[in-house]
């Protein structure tokens, strides 16, 4: 895995939010399509979108494939192509930042609010993600190794850490 994919923690708020910090060679335009189009979020992000626009207000629903988990339902934040998307995911606030690299590239910066208990698990997982995003094909088990690693980091400032939901043998 990429080092700087490494997800930091903020406790600050109400409740913690995992932010990751990646540079991606593609330009900010390519990246918000990666994030927004459904058949491009197929290829990295963990459950099916459908929404019928990202604009500030829509209700996306977020079904899980082959079972994996339930449906959520979401609510459109924020939205301004090619920059910012925010929305929530369930109970979590995920949001996206795209600034433009000097290399043409992008700078994604991307957080997701979520509850004490889930942070490391949540953080492995979108680890795997954003490796999918970026175009690289993370090995069968590299989400239980970044989760051991987040539980000892994250465990002293959040307490105690939920592992995946029973059964669950995936990536993310």
């Amino acid at each position: 895995m990429n080092d700087a994919s490494k997800a930091t923690l903020r406790t600050g708020g109400e409740r913690p939010v995992v932010r990751f910090e990646r540079i991606l060679p593609q330009p900010p335009e390519a990246v918000w399509q990666a994030i927004t189009d459904r058949e491009e979020l197929k290829a990295w992000f963990p459950s099916d979108i459908i929404t019928d626009a990202w604009t500030v207000g829509a209700t996306p629903s977020f079904p899980f494939r082959n079972g994996e988990g339930p449906t959520l339902t979401g609510e459109v934040l924020e939205a301004e192509e090619p920059r910012v998307l925010a929305y929530t995911w369930g109970d979590e606030t995920l949001r996206f930042e795209l600034t433009p690299e000097p290399s043409g590239g992008t700078r994604l910066v991307f957080t997701d609010e979520l509850d004490r208990e889930i942070a490391a698990r949540n953080a492995a997982g979108w680890e795997v993600c954003l490796e999918l995003l970026a175009g690289h094909t993370p090995a069968g088990d590299a989400w239980k190794p970044l989760f051991d690693r987040y539980v000892a980091t994250f465990e002293p400032a959040l307490g105690p850490q939920e592992g995946p939901p029973a059964g669950y043998e995936g990536n993310a």
